[in-house]
């Protein structure tokens, strides 16, 4: 089939590659180079770099002007695939193509629709997370689906969740399409009454707090990453905390344990044994070498 591939961060690109495997990719869309790092460059896209690596045409928008619609009915796709794209689609984008248009989003639908479904399904505590090969429509993530598959959660941190539902909604993308080619793709609609909804993670949801419970701390370090890390202040200093497990040691509420090398926070419940960190303006390092500098440290507090 002809397909019109719209993505942009690194959880598109296995969708892509799989694309190109077994469809003829006519266009790529994708965002427009931005700052995407701790520098003050302008990097191309995950998208853009592997379409270009693929010897496919690359188109980059903002934002679906009416340019953009022209282009697209130019390539005469039979189908759209989008993959995190990044921006508003408008409705003139969903007729384009005669087997329409088709979203691989990660999430169990209708659980959790929006911006951020792998880090809420984290903080929510759920035991799964998933992908849906859904249609596109005019409200957000409200399209039917015909393919769904799921992990479990577990231990995993975010990145991790992301990298292997990547590699997931891949392979259901190619089996659905297949499907939708031959005309036996079987749709489900949601059921309204089961609608979640993950909107952004904001910096401030994944700071650590001793007033809240280690599995509450846990999980919004599992859930945490670069745009949204996890941090707190330990002897009034900032610190983010990019590992960490739930433990037995009793550690009163805010305070810390420093033990043959091992950190523990505690929390209003439990304490948390913090296994990797970046202090400000440090390195990353294990918390066996960041303890050997905590011997004072009595006190661990909230961001303000």
């Amino acid at each position: 089939m002809r397909v019109v591939f719209m993505g942009t961060p690194a959880f598109a690109v296995p969708s892509l590659e799989a694309l190109a495997a077994h469809h003829e990719v006519v266009a790529v869309l994708t965002r427009p180079d931005a700052i995407r790092s701790r520098g003050r460059s302008l990097e191309p896209s995950p998208v853009k770099l592997r379409a270009h690596e693929l010897g496919l045409p690359v188109h980059e928008c903002a934002r679906i002007t009416d340019e953009a619609i022209e282009l697209l009915e130019e390539a005469r796709p039979d189908v759209i695939v989008v993959a995190a794209y990044g921006a508003i689609l408008p409705d003139a984008l969903l007729g384009i193509a005669p087997l329409g248009c088709v979203n691989v989003h990660a999430s169990l639908l209708p659980r959790w629709r929006g911006a951020a479904p792998i880090q809420r399904a984290i903080l929510a505590g759920d035991e799964a997370a998933g992908i849906s090969i859904m249609r596109v429509v005019h409200d957000l993530d409200a399209g039917a689906y015909c393919a769904q598959a799921s992990i479990p959660i577990g231990e995993k941190n975010a990145a991790a969740l992301i990298d292997e539902l990547a590699r997931l909604g891949a392979d259901e993308l190619v089996g659905a399409l297949a499907q939708l080619e031959h005309g036996e793709a079987v749709w489900t609609e949601q059921d309204e009454t089961l609608v979640t909804y993950a909107r952004k993670i904001e910096k401030s949801e994944l700071h650590l707090d001793p007033a809240d419970t280690a599995e509450k701390n846990r999980a919004r370090v599992q859930a945490s990453g670069d745009a949204a890390p996890a941090r707190c202040l330990v002897s009034a200093r900032g610190v983010r905390i990019l590992d960490a497990r739930v433990s037995s040691e009793g550690v009163a509420a805010g305070e810390v344990r420093v033990r043959s090398g091992r950190v523990y926070l505690g929390c209003s419940q439990g304490s948390l044994e913090v296994l990797e960190v970046k202090p400000d303006g440090k390195r990353a390092m294990p918390a066996a070498a960041w303890a050997a500098g905590l011997r004072d440290a009595k006190l661990w507090a909230a961001l303000s």
